[in-house]
């Protein structure tokens, strides 16, 4: 097994989604640009997003209205500018990817005009979600890859783990020079030399039981950049999506947003409606909103599931609006067509993450972090429907002329020191590594998941603890792998998940606390800061 190489671009972007590759085909023009992706290229987050991407294409729409949204959907802790900067950005970055050749729904206008089809999700108040019939993610994320595979300035390294970030003195301070890589196919650790690097590496949803995220949703980007010194903020904000499909065939299989903004009604088991109860907006109020009352209805029943029913409406109607659901629940046996769908919550987005400017930079000089892996103050407590895909693509462009400004008076590090295992062996058990996995993921579901607790938070805080001392050992004296760099990035988001969570002291957005039920008059950003000890020398 080879065990080091070298190499060194102009930007190395760590992630390969819509953040990843939108910056990558942005700085491509004049720069030598490298993207990992930790799994298959097109695996990821951006790839499985359904419902679409927001923007205002109304006339009857204004930008104020899709800001005023999405200040009310966070909770009041959003930071104004930057949902005002990303909602004016927004058609521009949408005409972006339309160039490329991202092929959303059009339809014929009363007036006979052509247009795009507009449809609405929760916490939207007018009709702005541009869409690929249900499969918005993959038509982005096909375009965004084909575009760059074919670009003769970017390199693309599949299956490959960003291990940790390289930091190098510079004055006063330290800069990012570049990352230790993974590489999983032939076994050995890169040392990549950049002037920029770009965290593009999405949620961490995976250190729950229960996610509609893919496998590759493991928190590396907010951990790595932790680790380098960088300050994180909300992490206690995580979405929980409410309409997960709950079938032994379909772990991860979201059922978008978008069935209820077309019409589809959430039922208990006996057919009977309950989001009237909960929410004067009903099926179409905010996520946490419906993923509690989802939760609750679970919990007050003893059932282990909810039901969504979009029956009532035209058999063509469903099946042209949401062919990719419609064909995946008839593989299952379900006709959505004239049957309601088992549902549960899931953990689906990470609100929180690595604090940022308007920019995309992050507290470390030549450090970025894009898309759900950052913290902008978009989202504040708790994400708007399709807000997602647009930061992506609006701060992978803000990065890149950010990037472009500097790129003459910032050189490639030299001399980087090579990665060194020369005192570590292999395992000697692997099964403790996927015991220790299988424990996080249970213990954060069951204690900091959709309703938490003081008492909850506590259980937790000191279990990740122990589970830390023990990874930290396999960490200092085992050879790296996939399960062990995951686990080791999961801990430390469930320890900064956990401690934000406690400093909450009220319920607000995403994080519902029995202890502090109420939501206190005024409020801000949770924001955590590294001691000093936990930064690299």
């Amino acid at each position: 097994m080879s065990t080091s190489a070298m190499s060194e671009c102009d930007v190395l972007i760590i992630g390969s989604g819509a953040a990843g590759l939108s910056l990558a085909l942005q700085q491509a023009k004049t720069c030598q640009v490298i993207v990992l992706s930790k799994g298959p290229l097109e695996e990821g987050s951006t790839y499985y997003a359904q419902g679409g991407i927001a923007a205002v294409f109304d006339e009857n729409d204004s930008i104020e209205s899709h800001v005023e949204d999405t200040l009310i959907a966070g909770a009041g802790i959003c930071d104004r500018d930057v949902v005002t900067y990303t909602a004016s950005n927004a058609r521009e970055s949408l005409q972006w990817l339309i160039d490329l050749g991202v092929d959303f729904d059009r339809e014929t206008k009363q007036d006979g005009s052509s247009g795009y089809h507009l449809t609405r999700e929760g916490g939207h108040s007018h009709r702005r979600i541009l869409h690929a019939a249900d499969a918005t993610g993959k038509a982005v994320q096909s375009t965004l890859v084909s575009q760059a595979l074919s670009h003769p300035n970017i390199k693309v390294l599949e299956n490959c783990n960003a291990i940790d970030l390289i930091l190098q003195q510079e004055h006063s301070h330290k800069r990012c020079a570049g990352a230790y890589v993974w590489d999983r196919v032939h076994e050995k650790v890169i040392t990549i030399a950049a002037r920029f690097t770009a965290l593009c590496t999405g949620g961490a949803s995976k250190v729950y039981q229960y996610t509609s995220n893919p496998d590759v949703a493991s928190g590396d980007g907010i951990a790595m950049a932790w680790r380098a010194g960088c300050r994180v903020a909300n992490m206690e904000f995580n979405q929980f999506h409410p309409t997960c499909l709950f079938h032994p065939k379909a772990h991860n299989f979201l059922l978008t947003e978008a069935l209820r903004g077309e019409g589809a009604y959430l039922l208990r088991p006996d057919g009977s409606r309950f989001m009237p109860e909960f929410h004067e907006s009903a099926e179409l109020a905010p996520r946490d909103v419906v993923a509690r009352a989802i939760d609750f209805e679970m919990k007050r029943l003893g059932a282990e599931c909810m039901y969504l029913d979009i029956s009532h409406k035209n058999k063509d109607f469903i099946q042209q609006h949401f062919p990719t659901i419609y064909e995946k629940c008839l593989s299952l046996g379900i006709d959505i067509t004239q049957e309601p769908m088992p549902v549960v919550p899931a953990a689906h987005y990470t609100c929180g993450g690595v604090v940022t400017d308007l920019n995309a930079q992050t507290d470390i000089p030549g450090l970025y972090a894009i898309g759900e892996v950052a913290y902008t103050g978009l989202h504040g407590a708790n994400r708007m429907a399709s807000n997602s895909l647009l930061e992506c693509v609006v701060f992978a462009r803000a990065a890149a002329a950010h990037m472009q400004a500097q790129m003459a008076a910032v050189g490639i590090a030299k001399g980087l020191p090579a990665w060194d295992e020369s005192q570590v062996t292999q395992p000697d058990e692997e099964v403790i590594i996927h015991h220790n996995w299988h424990e996080l993921r249970l213990f954060m579901w069951d204690y900091v998941g959709i309703v938490r607790s003081d008492k909850r938070l506590q259980r937790a805080a000191r279990r990740v603890e122990l589970l830390q001392q023990e990874i930290h050992e396999y960490y200092s004296y085992f050879r790296v792998s996939n399960n062990l760099l995951e686990l080791r990035n999961l801990a430390q988001v469930a320890e900064l998940i956990i401690r934000s969570a406690a400093l909450r002291k009220e319920s607000r957005g995403l994080h519902y606390t029995l202890d502090y039920p109420d939501t206190l008059p005024e409020s801000g950003p949770t924001i955590l800061t590294p001691a000093p000890e936990t930064k690299p020398s």
